[in-house]
């Protein structure tokens, strides 16, 4: 690797907006591959780095460039539960499709993970599948009430999806609702959210 590429991916890792500018003004690849092939975009989003992220957004970086965990910068939002960096790369034209290593697109690991801010922000602005299955065979209403606590927050993103369309009874692959799961862990009030919509 050249080393003004990697001098591009160290100042995309460490957020440094200016530095990533320079980099890529000294003749840095926009689209740099570390050894486990993040590029430039994906360290920025991973690391929440949002002025470095806009640089690279600006300079033609692909949101949808994988690395060999299948993690593009798109798909990291919906783990980092950033707001502000799924609004930077929303005019980048990420594929809403676009599967990470588990089969699952941005709004399941944010579901699971209780980000309440990002599912109501990227329901409202995408056109996300809200009843999408991953390899588990799980969606995102699925992994909010088996991967969550059950609190306010995961009560909140049952709402959230429910509101943008998710089938309440949308079974796993063991036929089990979502419903049943939310009993089965003595969630109470996201068992009467999946009730009153069903």
């Amino acid at each position: 690797m050249s080393t003004v590429d990697q001098r591009l991916l160290d100042a995309a890792r460490a957020g440094a907006a200016a530095e990533v500018t320079a980099a890529l003004a000294a003749g840095a690849r926009v689209e740099a591959r570390d050894a486990e092939l993040r590029s430039p975009l994906l360290l920025a989003a991973l690391g929440g780095h949002v002025e470095a992220a806009e640089v690279l957004v600006a300079a033609g970086a692909d949101v949808n460039a994988q690395d060999h965990r299948a993690d593009s910068p798109w798909l990291v939002t919906g783990v980092t539960g950033s707001v502000a960096m799924l609004h930077v790369l929303l005019p980048a034209g990420p594929d809403l499709k676009l599967r990470n290593r588990f089969g699952g697109i941005s709004v399941i690991p944010a579901s699971e993970r209780g980000h309440v801010a990002y599912v109501r922000e990227v329901l409202r602005v995408t056109d996300t599948d809200a009843d999408h299955v991953n390899d588990l065979g799980w969606t995102a209403l699925l992994e909010a009430v088996i991967l969550g606590d059950g609190g306010r927050a995961h009560q909140e993103i049952v709402e959230l999806l429910l509101a943008a369309g998710a089938t309440p009874d949308l079974a796993d692959r063991d036929g089990v609702t979502p419903l049943a799961h939310a009993e089965q862990r003595g969630f109470a009030e996201i068992a009467e959210l999946l009730r009153d919509a069903s």
